[in-house]
């Protein structure tokens, strides 16, 4: 079923694993790119588990000429994603408030009051554009609402993350392609637009505070001294652009995963208990972010591998949700799977903060379509369109018949 499913719809060919394949090894070094590739769920547990072996700041290993005339210091600070203990620690504590369980639950009125009246824009047409109707509105208002920043700035931010993650080529530590370089060129462009426009925003909330995360973080004291300019903006970016991706991705797969197996939509429809497993293992079968990277800090021995110090890994943590050493039938779309320790949110000191939003967003999201649509389903001639960057799994366009 899974390779009919990536078959059918063009999927990344460099995702194997959607296809029903195991890798001929867990860890294996790719000398063209000049990284090693992670594909194992033990091995990918490790790593994220261990920030000390481990590091998140991969910009070291990154090639000068690719990032010319940037200040990588600069495009860093604050930024969770790539901070190591202490100090992601220190910053993530920062922000925890704004994430805890009574925090995200008391915004359940709100997402479904925003998925109503985005449904109700969109009309009664008999057919939905799942993604432009609903799953990148949804999760950009609510985050947006929570920083501080105007939600109807987001055709701007759609803009300029369409641009960050437009990369179609796999990246590369080694020779740099022209089709590479214009493709990180266009990539930092986007990054640069949106840290411009929260830049400015930081910049009012000093003179003029207001009731809001992004006024938190302007206020906030770490060590005894208040955030950077830098650290509050790259800290706002994390969150504004990580608050809303996994969510718009994860709310089209599970409906993309329902499409495709018309059983598990009927069983949903009639069980709602289903739809938070439906969600996990939507998780696990089209994971949203296919990769993350880290860096070793020594040489270690994983999966097999000697690996040397100061060297990148991308961790497939797609992959590694279809080992089948951890998951029996990993093929098979199955919501009923119990344990699922699926690896889409992480492992460990990055464990995906908003994860519990994400998954409130898509469980009020899921049973608003059902309840308001009788059927959600592909349309014959008009194919979902999947994001174009092999380090993701998601749709970027969905159209559906509703009845």
């Amino acid at each position: 079923m899974t390779t009919t499913l990536a078959d059918t719809w063009g999927l990344h060919e460099s995702q194997f694993w959607l296809r029903g394949k195991q890798p001929a090894e867990r860890v294996r070094h790719a000398a063209d790119l000049g990284f090693w590739n992670v594909y194992g769920h033990p091995e990918a547990e490790e790593i994220l588990r261990d920030p000390g072996t481990y590091s998140s700041d991969t910009t070291r290993l990154v090639p000068k000429e690719l990032l010319e005339d940037v200040d990588l210091a600069a495009m860093s600070a604050g930024n969770l994603l790539q901070l190591d203990p202490p100090l992601h620690n220190k910053m993530r504590k920062l922000v925890s408030r704004a994430f805890t369980p009574k925090v995200v639950a008391d915004l359940e009125p709100r997402i479904a009051a925003v998925t109503t009246e985005m449904l109700d824009e969109a009309g009664g047409s008999g057919r939905l554009e799942l993604v432009e109707d609903l799953a990148y509105p949804l999760p950009v208002i609510v985050i947006a609402e929570l920083l501080g920043v105007p939600a109807s700035d987001r055709h701007l931010f759609k803009g300029w993350v369409d641009k960050l993650l437009n990369a179609s080529e796999q990246f590369s530590l080694k020779e740099q392609s022209e089709e590479n370089q214009a493709s990180v060129k266009k990539s930092l462009e986007g990054q640069k637009a949106l840290v411009e426009y929260l830049g400015e925003h930081v910049d009012e909330r000093r003179t003029r505070p207001r009731d809001d995360l992004l006024t938190k973080l302007v206020e906030a004291e770490l060590d005894g001294e208040k955030l950077t300019r830098n650290e509050v903006v790259n800290f706002a970016n994390v969150l504004l652009l990580a608050g809303h991706i996994t969510t718009t991705m994860l709310l089209g797969n599970a409906v993309l995963c329902l499409d495709t197996h018309p059983e598990w939509d009927e069983r949903a429809r009639a069980d709602r208990a289903l739809v938070p497993p439906l969600i996990e293992e939507s998780l696990r079968y089209l994971s949203p972010f296919a990769a993350v990277a880290r860096t070793t800090n020594r040489e270690v021995q994983l999966g097999g591998a000697t690996i040397p110090a100061e060297q990148m890994l991308m961790v497939w943590v797609a992959a590694a949700n279809r080992d089948e050493r951890v998951f029996a039938e990993p093929d098979t779309f199955n919501p009923l799977r119990d344990p699922n320790p699926h690896l889409a949110f992480g492992r460990g000191i990055h464990f995906c903060i908003g994860a519990p939003l994400a998954r409130l967003e898509g469980r009020v999201a899921l049973n608003t379509l059902f309840d308001r649509y009788p059927a959600l389903r592909t349309i014959p001639g008009e194919p979902p369109k999947f994001q174009v960057n092999p380090n993701m799994t998601g749709v970027r366009e969905l159209p559906l018949t509703t009845g």
